[in-house]
């Protein structure tokens, strides 16, 4: 169970404006990272997010550029999870690969308004507000295990180390 306080996103938010663009090839470390979360998109949320929060986006969420960094930045600025009508097939990809919770649901703009309060059930697959109950679809056994995992590497490792057991 997830619950945290709603950011809103439109349509169409590029990966250019998740992690900017001009921060792409500067060395950082990965917390680092998340300190240019979506500071082009929304100064306030750059300013106040915190751990645990979660975003609602429309369709084609992380449009763009193939970039690891507008996944891994959103993660390592504590998003929970991100709830869209529907994401860019590289970012959903990169965004499991970081093992950051993304959810598709056709009724994401119906969720909640901006810093309102949801619950994700990740379990049962539905998501809870005041404005009432709405499902996405469940994960495959594989794909949950890499976003309980924390990630492409450490779901691998893991992986790795139940197969060594088992000689």
């Amino acid at each position: 169970m997830i619950a945290g306080r709603v950011w809103k996103f439109g349509d169409d938010v590029n990966t250019d404006v998740i992690f900017p663009g001009r921060y792409t090839y500067e060395p950082m470390s990965d917390e680092a990272m998340g300190k240019y979360a979506l500071e082009d998109a929304d100064s306030a949320f750059n300013q106040e997010a915190k751990p645990g929060d979660i975003i609602i986006a429309g369709k084609n969420w992380g449009c763009g550029s193939s970039r690891e960094q507008a996944a891994k930045c959103l993660k390592e600025r504590g998003v929970a999870a991100v709830i869209a009508k529907g994401f860019a097939r590289i970012f959903y990809r990169n965004a499991l690969n970081e093992g950051l919770l993304i959810l598709v649901c056709s009724e994401a703009d119906q969720i909640a308004q901006e810093g309102e309060s949801i619950s994700v059930d990740t379990e049962r697959c539905i998501i809870r507000s005041v404005h009432g109950e709405y499902r996405f679809q469940p994960y495959p056994a594989y794909v949950q295990g890499l976003v309980e995992a924390g990630g492409l590497i450490p779901y691998t490792i893991q992986r790795l180390r139940e197969r060594e057991g088992e000689k």
